[in-house]
């Protein structure tokens, strides 16, 4: 770190009451190296930020509609949720029923989804009709949206041992068998049911099993930005519209800051 410039013998001494009339030294403000420590402590800021507390993702599917949207960018609140119990530094909160969540895909972690918790802990679970049941009680879901589908006996009746589906898991197909009581899905220790909000356009936990308490990143904080589907992979063009409806339709400027819940 600098010093403060210490007066030698044979330096000329100021007389009492005048301030030194001697030139800064421009190393002290000016230069590469300050340049460089600045840069230094922005990265290292950025870095805990990302590792420690907010993440920047964005939504690639359809499978959390209207909650969330393809194309919204959603800063991730990391600390909220997705610490082991064990660290002492950034204690993690309790994950309940209702909450958005992010974490890793349970047969690729190397991916990351995002759905809803409906299941926590000691609940028993079924859907009749693509409405949940948890411990025989129905779930009040305002978030959830049934889109005209196909009728599908294993999505909206689960969990269902007479017939399977082409897309589940076959490790979790034969997982599920141990867990069923009664026509219901016994969620274990340590573990969460997860659904889309889109539940008849969604790959979730009736699929893929349960999220593990230890694959759980975070939740949504904010949408921070959101571009309509044809345009989150491309800049906007300004070749057939005038330059004020070019920006105007560029993004969806009404959900930016949106708080999803």
């Amino acid at each position: 770190m600098p010093t403060e410039p210490i007066l030698s013998p044979s330096q000329p001494q100021t007389q009492p009451g005048l301030l030194s009339q001697s030139a800064p030294d421009p190393h002290q403000t000016h230069g590469l190296l300050p340049a460089l420590q600045s840069l230094f402590y922005i990265i290292v800021i950025a870095i805990f930020i990302i590792t420690f507390t907010l993440q920047p993702f964005r939504i690639p599917s359809g499978s959390m509609e209207p909650t969330l949207l393809i194309g919204d960018f959603l800063l991730v609140n990391k600390h909220s949720l997705g610490f082991d119990e064990s660290n002492f530094i950034l204690p993690p909160t309790s994950i309940r029923r209702g909450e958005i969540i992010i974490f890793h895909y349970p047969i690729d972690p190397n991916m990351h989804l995002i759905k809803r918790v409906v299941g926590v802990p000691g609940d028993h679970l079924r859907l009749h009709e693509g409405h949940v049941y948890i411990n025989g009680q129905l779930l009040t879901e305002p978030y959830a949206i049934y889109r005209p589908s196909t009728p599908d006996n294993f999505r909206d009746n689960f969990p269902r041992l007479q017939s399977t589906s082409p897309d589940i898991d076959p490790a979790w197909w034969i997982k599920m068998h141990q867990l069923i009581d009664h026509g219901e899905l016994i969620i274990p220790t340590g573990n969460y049911f997860v659904l889309g909000d889109n539940r008849n356009g969604s790959e979730d936990s009736r699929y893929w099993g349960f999220v593990p308490r230890s694959a759980i990143v975070g939740k949504p904080m904010l949408i921070y930005f959101s571009l309509p589907p044809d345009q989150s992979d491309a800049p906007p063009t300004l070749q057939s519209h005038p330059w004020l409806e070019a920006v105007l339709d560029f993004a969806r400027w009404d959900r930016i800051f949106h708080i999803p819940h």
